[in-house]
């Protein structure tokens, strides 16, 4: 059954109050111990501050949210948000820390400021000329150090899933913006070495990442984030063209689209989840993915992409369970913290669980799409 307009606003509202409000870690434990952060809890990734990909995919929802309302809502928010950031002095540039230029791309010609404008024509500069890349010239997934925001950790000669959000939407968007054919075309370039790489042909999941060193796909996890990741991110990249991209082009990523939907719905669990390591139903639920997964099908199923009554099924028991998964005092729960690369499915599975800002947004897009 579809949860009704009313139930959604409501749901909404929680959870955009706890993101924008959302502080430090609510989890027991030595955020200094090392074992402590591989399992998912890292300082930088808790609360609505720090710039860094947690944050921008925070920001992001709400941009979506805004999308929908279109009353400004946000404005001061976001404002203060950037203006304390740098203030403050923004991070090292990595692959993750370019997530909260893709919501800014959209605010330059709202505030008309040039600062910001700088900042994200610098960033593509770097994206494109300085980047660290991998064999075969793809994005190599460098990530902030843990326990240094200004240091890096290289991940040498390693692509990731994550890259596709975090980075090249925001690249796809400033070439749209400024009608630079070569932005467009490394954009193209990278989500097509992502799929050749990262997508399971027999499938059509997405394992986690690639070593160009060790040429295999580290434990061939298929991660539920991680997919959402391009289930969700996908959609959003090709509408981004306005009806401009390449026929082949866009059939080939659709077909893509599909074949991996059609494998996810065949793993939903019972109540509506996605389990963390899609093919291991020992593994927890896990709601961020869900909801990433979820805004993908509502938003193919929109479009006209997505028309059997199976996928309608499919995104009616995930909004129920993302609904189901929202606190009183709007907490998003059975969220996993930031995930490194595993190499095996213990690896996912023993990461923590916790309010993340990510998981807020990812719900909040989902609910925004199921709206009516």
């Amino acid at each position: 059954m579809r949860v009704s307009n009313d139930v959604l606003l409501k749901k909404i509202d929680l959870v955009v109050n706890k993101l924008m409000n959302l502080g430090a870690p609510e989890v027991e434990g030595d955020l200094s111990d090392t074992s402590t952060q591989e399992k998912g809890m890292i300082v930088r990734d808790f609360g609505i501050q720090e710039w860094d990909w947690p944050q921008g995919v925070g920001l992001y929802g709400l941009m979506k949210l805004e999308e929908h309302t279109k009353d400004g809502r946000f404005d001061e928010f976001l404002k203060n948000w950037y203006k304390t950031n740098l203030e403050i002095g923004l991070p090292s540039r990595n692959i993750n820390t370019t997530a909260p230029y893709l919501p800014l791309v959209d605010l330059l010609d709202k505030w008309n400021d040039p600062v910001y404008e700088k900042l994200c024509l610098d960033r593509v500069d770097w994206l494109m000329k300085r980047l660290p890349r991998t064999d075969e010239g793809v994005f190599q997934h460098v990530t902030s150090a843990i326990g240094d925001r200004l240091g890096v950790r290289l991940n040498e000669n390693e692509m990731w899933i994550d890259t596709l959000f975090m980075t090249v939407l925001f690249l796809n968007k400033m070439g749209q913006k400024y009608h630079r054919q070569d932005w467009i075309d490394e954009g193209i370039y990278q989500v097509k070495k992502h799929i050749q790489y990262l997508c399971d042909e027999k499938t059509g999941l997405f394992y986690h990442g690639y070593t160009f060193d060790a040429k295999n796909n580290f434990g061939g996890i298929f991660w539920c984030r991680g997919n959402c990741w391009f289930t969700f991110g996908i959609i959003d990249y090709i509408e981004a063209f306005h009806g401009t991209m390449d026929p082949e082009l866009q059939s080939f990523l659709i077909d893509k689209f599909k074949a991996q939907v059609d494998a996810l719905v065949k793993l939903q669990a019972p109540d509506g989840l996605w389990h963390t390591v899609l093919l291991d139903d020992t593994s927890y639920e896990e709601v961020s993915g869900t909801a990433g997964i979820t805004a993908g099908i509502l938003k193919g199923i929109k479009l006209g992409i997505l028309t059997d009554p199976i996928y309608k099924e499919c995104a009616d028991k995930a909004v129920n369970a993302i609904c189901d998964n929202v606190a009183d005092d709007g907490t998003v729960l059975n969220v996993s913290g930031g995930t490194g690369m595993g190499y095996d499915a213990d690896h996912y599975k023993n990461i923590i669980i916790a309010p993340m800002a990510y998981g807020q947004s990812l719900a909040l897009v989902a609910l925004t799409e199921a709206l009516q």
